[in-house]
């Protein structure tokens, strides 16, 4: 697993991992049941505290994408419940567009980026219902 950290960010590093995972599990670089690093591992290899990819695991957990096994660690392991991640995603939704809403980004911009990212993640029209 390749994990970059930008340490001049103003992103906690956490949350740089905690993306960074969810965004290869959705381009399928990480798949269900695959094992993540040790906690100690992926933290020796990134060069970060260990509390940092501990609390990294544990807000992957909370959020459905991994399950934590005494004997393998993390797992991936996405939970499929659709509604809560559809109301999850308005709320983060909201701030994002009005954000750019505020910078005079189009509707059209918006979409356009959109239609980007899910082709990124190997999603075409209609592929990811």
């Amino acid at each position: 697993m390749i994990v970059n950290i930008d340490f001049n960010s103003d992103e906690a590093l956490y949350i740089q991992l905690r993306n960074q995972i969810i965004i290869g599990i959705a381009t399928d670089a990480i798949r269900e049941g695959d094992v993540l690093p040790s906690v100690r591992s992926l933290a020796d290899t990134i060069g970060i505290n260990m509390h940092t990819v501990n609390k990294a695991y544990a807000v992957l957990k909370q959020e459905g994408f991994v399950k934590l096994d005494r004997r393998k660690g993390a797992v991936v392991a996405v939970d499929l419940d659709k509604m809560q991640a559809l109301e999850e995603l308005m709320s983060e939704l909201q701030v994002l567009l009005a954000k750019a809403v505020c910078k005079n980004i189009s509707r059209s911009e918006i979409h356009d980026l959109i239609d980007t990212i899910m082709d990124q993640f190997g999603c075409p029209d209609g592929e990811a219902d």
